[in-house]
């Protein structure tokens, strides 16, 4: 039995000659760091540019710099990572946003050239505004387009009218417009105190400008701030202001004459006598300014934003007269 037990214990003479872990597959794996280190060693050492460049390729956590997604800075720069082998041209800090630029051409999309000087003139004493942009309610994309060609309403254009007179005469007080009360006897059924554009309707109406019981119109109780603004309006509130005197007595004849206008006969008689008074104003009349050369008036047409702000451009008489430009390039 004591024999059994020691040959038990003895070496299995085929394990000796194959043994099941080889001691130099442990071994291997170091030899190969021991050949790459010796390798990185004998190469040279790369610039103190390449260094940091490869570090940062490595570096996960480090901030993003001006031109990647995520860094905190002005807002031209978080868009996408531009081409690192083009030129990088820094924003003028005083130029106007793309945003703005386009907002600014797409406002004057379609108005013609000839009007866009005074919708500029005007917009820089902050007296005129394009309509709010609406989506339509079968479509939320489709907004509208062109805002300065679309139809001016007759509250839009009184208080375009009111506002710009008072800047462009912002230093003669008594040549400003007065404002309506709240507490006042509204001068329409239809524009009550609380109305937003009651200050400029009532005031325009108590200067005698707009028909209205105030002025003898016992027909003129309704004021229709929503409807269009029309081109015998238009003439008819805006030249008083101009002249600075009453109407002149005329006739559709009087008129086809001095304007050679075809359909005077259909003008009613009270914008006749404003149309009259605006031949006088010369190269300064309105009609020729919003609306060139044409051998029609069309009383009831629709005015365009765009034609309106050229008629608010200027104030005054023939001889003597200021525009919204004046005042935009006067001194501080």
């Amino acid at each position: 039995m004591g024999d059994s037990v020691q040959q038990s214990l003895e070496a299995d003479p085929q394990l000796e000659e194959s043994p099941p872990f080889n001691a130099n597959s442990a071994d291997e794996p170091a030899a190969e760091d021991d050949e790459t280190a010796a390798t990185e060693a004998s190469e040279p050492t790369p610039p103190a540019a390449n260094r940091e460049t490869a570090a940062s390729s490595t570096n996960t956590t480090r901030a993003p710099e001006p031109g990647e997604r995520g860094f905190i800075g002005p807002l031209w720069s978080q868009a996408e990572p531009a081409d690192s082998t083009a030129p990088q041209n820094d924003p003028d800090p005083g130029s106007e946003t793309a945003e703005s630029v386009d907002q600014a051409i797409s406002d004057l999309t379609g108005v013609p050239a000839d009007l866009q000087s005074y919708i500029r003139d005007l917009q820089t004493l902050d007296v005129i505004e394009p309509v709010a942009t609406v989506a339509a309610e079968d479509s939320p994309q489709a907004t509208t387009t062109a805002p300065f060609t679309t139809a001016i309403t007759r509250r839009e254009y009184a208080q375009w009218l009111f506002d710009s007179h008072n800047a462009i005469y912002a230093d003669d007080p008594g040549d400003r417009l007065r404002a309506g009360n709240p507490s006042d006897e509204p001068a329409f059924q239809d524009v009550a105190a609380t109305d937003p554009n009651f200050a400029a309707i009532q005031g325009l109406a108590e200067a005698g400008l707009i028909p209205s019981a105030f002025t003898g119109n016992s027909t003129a109780v309704n004021f229709r701030p929503d409807a269009p603004l029309v081109r015998e309006d238009l003439i008819l509130w805006k030249v008083p202001l101009d002249s600075r005197t009453a109407l002149p007595t005329t006739t559709p004849a009087a008129v086809t004459t001095a304007w050679g206008f075809q359909d005077a006969a259909t003008i009613d008689p009270l914008p006749l006598r404003a149309i009259a008074a605006d031949f006088q104003l010369g190269d300064f009349a309105n009609f020729r300014r919003a609306f060139g050369y044409t051998t029609l008036f069309r009383p009831d047409k629709a005015v365009t934003r765009a034609e309106a702000a050229a008629v608010l451009w200027r104030f005054g008489s023939q001889t003597e007269g200021q525009t919204a430009a004046d005042i935009a390039e006067a001194p501080d």
